[in-house]
């Protein structure tokens, strides 16, 4: 079984994110970037669906600049077998990518996609529904266990994800989407000889022209502002205090 696995490049979620002077978007200038934290659970997943021999194949997608390359060296380094970087210097928004990855998945025909349920930068939570939308498969977001189990010749997936009131647990046939939660797994940290090892794996390169996809931006960013500073908190006398502010001030009461 072949599985896809699209991981994005984002700033490190260690940094302290500066927006540029002009507001205009994030400064990016000198700034670690590292594989987007929901994705580098998702490639971990395909890893161990692979060592447990139900994974044949698993191909890393990145899309964007040439830089991408090194976010999918990381995940050839923890497992991928080989990589596709569908290079573009356009800023690829979420639908963008959804049909980018549509048609990746058109050509190379994977049976399973997993794919962080969202990226640290924009926190859109958009991509694998879109893809999934666009490709007529069944979904299961925000997975939090992940069972691949086959019936006469047809596999399926048992997910458990996370909602607002607990736990679901989802089946489905496959080909299917699944995007991942915290509470997955835990990655694993890449080896040095691994790290060799992608080095010489394949990576292939294309264009969005090639695979019939206009990136053209469809929404305009306006301004990005920094959130305002917490203000300190306050002492109060007693609880009729407490109240008063409560009601007269914060508005709550």
């Amino acid at each position: 079984m072949k599985v896809l696995v699209p991981v994005k490049r984002v700033v490190d979620f260690n940094v302290k994110v500066r927006v540029r002077p002009d507001g205009s978007g994030v400064d990016t200038a000198n700034v670690k970037m590292s594989m987007n934290p929901f994705d580098e659970i998702a490639v971990e997943e395909a890893v161990r669906l692979k060592e447990k021999a139900i994974v044949t194949e698993i191909i890393a997608v990145s899309c964007g600049i040439t830089a991408c390359q090194e976010t999918l060296r990381t995940a050839l380094a923890m497992g991928a077998d080989r990589a596709i970087l569908v290079e573009s210097t356009v800023e690829l928004q979420p639908l963008a990518v959804a049909k980018l990855l549509k048609a990746i998945v058109d050509k190379e025909a994977p049976q399973l996609v997993i794919l962080g349920k969202q990226a640290i930068d924009d926190d859109a939570n958009q991509v694998g529904q879109m893809l999934a939308a666009l490709l007529g498969w069944p979904q299961a977001t925000f997975a939090s266990k992940i069972d691949i189990t086959e019936e006469g010749g047809q596999k399926r997936a048992t997910v458990k994800r996370e909602i607002d009131g607990g736990l679901e647990t989802l089946a489905m046939n496959l080909p299917a989407i699944i995007t991942t939660d915290l509470r997955l797994n835990e990655p694993r940290y890449a080896t040095l000889p691994n790290i060799m090892k992608a080095k010489k794996k394949v990576l292939d390169i294309i264009k969005p022209d090639a695979l019939g996809v206009d990136v053209t931006p469809r929404l305009a960013t306006l301004k990005v502002v920094e959130p305002p500073r917490r203000k300190g908190g306050g002492k109060v006398a007693d609880a009729k205090e407490l109240v008063a502010k409560l009601r007269n001030e914060a508005k709550v009461i």
